[in-house]
């Protein structure tokens, strides 16, 4: 069985579950400390960050927040990820329209 660690969307960086979760980077290293959250410490790019599990961190924000604060923030983050997948879809579609009509005039000289 592979390590959690390493299954894809299982871990996020300490600069995500800011964003993500609202959280504070002094509430990260508190509940680090409380043995609530673990962590690895890694690189990019020469630049330190925390890795840390995203069930452990969910955890936390419901236990300081709430089950509804979770849930809204889990919301939120699908919601920005689907807007993000349609500007990509949308500028897609505006390239491979652009190449239909270079063709559709080609074909018509």
């Amino acid at each position: 069985m592979s390590s959690i660690w390493l299954q894809k969307g299982a871990t996020l960086s300490d600069k995500s579950a800011r964003q993500e979760f609202g959280l504070t980077q002094q509430e990260i290293i508190a509940a680090i400390r409380a043995g609530k959250l673990q962590y690895r410490e890694n690189h990019i790019h020469g630049n330190p960050y925390l890795r840390l599990l995203r069930d452990e961190v969910e955890a936390l924000v419901k236990d300081k927040s709430g089950q509804d604060e979770l849930r809204k923030k889990k919301l939120e983050k699908e919601l920005t990820d689907l807007n993000k997948e349609a500007r990509k879809l949308k500028t897609r579609l505006k390239a491979i329209e652009r190449r239909r009509a270079e063709l559709m005039k080609e074909l018509e000289e």
